[in-house]
C-alpha cells in the first residue's frame, strides 16, 4: 500500500484493537468466476495476519506462517524499516520476508535459514525503481526470486534469492538480475506466489477496474520461462475473478497478500475489512481449483 496510507492505517489498527467487540459478517459466499472456486475462510488477525502469508513445508509440520504490522521485530522498526510485505518460502525452508522503509534508496530481505538463522540482505535501488517492497516470490527452482512495486506496473523484478543463491551475501548489495516484462500493466499488487515454475497467481489491490473491468482481481501471469536471471521474461497477464469483498462494515476493502500451498493444492488471499471491521471480519479466504 502507499507509504502514508499505509502509516496511517497501521495507527487505526493499534487504536481499533484497544476497543473493538466482535461482529460476525452474514452475507452469502460469492461464486467464483473461474475454476478458482471458494471453499471457506479464516479470520485474519488486523495485526499480525494483516500483510501476507506462506505455507512452509520445511521442516515437516512447520506451521504456515503471516506478516503484519504486529510480526515486526523492535530492532527493525528502530532502524526504520517499518513496513513488511507478503513473506514467501523457497522448497528448502527458507523464509524471506520483503521490508521498506519511508524514504531513502535501499529496501531489505529478511532471511530466515532452516536452521533458524536470520540475516539481512539489502538492495540498492535501481534506476527508476520504487521504493515499495510490497511481496516476495521464489520460483520453484530456489535459486531466483521475483519481488513487485506497488503502483501502475509493467513489470516484476528478479533477484537471486538471499542465503540461496551462491552468489548472494549479506555484506553485499542483492542486485537486480533481470525483470519480467508484463504484456499489460497491472495495479497496486499485494502478493504473487508460484502456481508452476512458469505461471504465478497474483493478488491485486487495484481500487479502479480500469485495467480488467473489475476491481480487487485475481491475476494469473503466465511466463515464457522460469527466470534464471541470465535474461527478461515475458508475462502474459489475466484477470480471473474479483476477490471476495464482504464485510459487516461499509468502505474500502484492502486486498493483501496471497499464497499457494502445493501440498493441499489451496490457494488463500488475505482481504483486509474496512473501518471497525478491520479487527473483527478481516478474513483469508481458501480457494480450490475444482
Amino acid at each position: 500500500m502507499p507509504l502514508r496510507a499505509r502509516r496511517r492505517r497501521h495507527t487505526a489498527l493499534a487504536a481499533v484493537a484497544l476497543t473493538a467487540a466482535s461482529l460476525l459478517a452474514t452475507a452469502p459466499p460469492a461464486s467464483a468466476a473461474d475454476t478458482w472456486t471458494e471453499v471457506g475462510f479464516d479470520r485474519a488477525d488486523p495485526l499480525t495476519e494483516s500483510q501476507g502469508l506462506t505455507s512452509v513445508e520445511v521442516p515437516a509440520g512447520a506451521a504456515n506462517r503471516y506478516t503484519g504490522i504486529g510480526t515486526i521485530p523492535l530492532g527493525l522498526t528502530s532502524r526504520g524499516w517499518n513496513h513488511v510485505g507478503d513473506p514467501d518460502a523457497s522448497y528448502d525452508g527458507h523464509y524471506i520476508e520483503p521490508y521498506q522503509r519511508d524514504s531513502g534508496t535501499t529496501k531489505m530481505f529478511r532471511v530466515q535459514s532452516p536452521d533458524g538463522t536470520w540475516s539481512e540482505y539489502v538492495h540498492t535501488l535501481s534506476s527508476g525503481e520504487a521504493l515499495n517492497n510490497s511481496w516476495v516470490a521464489v520460483a520453484p527452482g530456489g535459486q531466483w526470486m521475483l519481488a513487485g512495486e506497488y503502483g501502475t506496473m509493467s513489470r516484476l523484478l528478479v533477484f537471486p534469492t538471499p542465503d540461496v543463491n551462491a552468489s548472494t551475501s549479506p555484506a553485499a548489495n542483492l542486485p537486480q538480475a533481470a525483470t519480467v516484462r508484463l504484456d499489460r500493466a497491472v495495479r497496486d499488487v499485494q502478493g504473487c506466489d508460484f502456481l508452476s515454475a512458469t505461471r504465478l497467481l497474483c493478488s491485486s489491490d487495484d481500487p479502479a477496474g480500469t485495467l480488467f473491468g473489475m476491481t480487487k482481481p485475481l491475476l494469473q501471469v503466465d511466463l515464457s520461462a522460469e527466470p534464471d536471471g541470465t535474461s527478461d521474461v515475458t508475462g502474459q497477464v489475466t484477470a480471473l475473478r474479483q476477490l471476495p469483498l464482504r464485510s459487516s462494515c461499509p468502505g474500502t476493502f484492502e486486498v493483501e497478500g496471497v499464497d499457494y500451498d502445493r501440498r493441499s493444492a489451496t490457494l488463500r488471499v488475505i482481504v483486509v475489512s474496512p473501518g471497525f471491521c478491520v479487527l473483527t471480519d478481516s478474513r483469508t479466504y481458501r480457494f480450490t481449483r475444482g
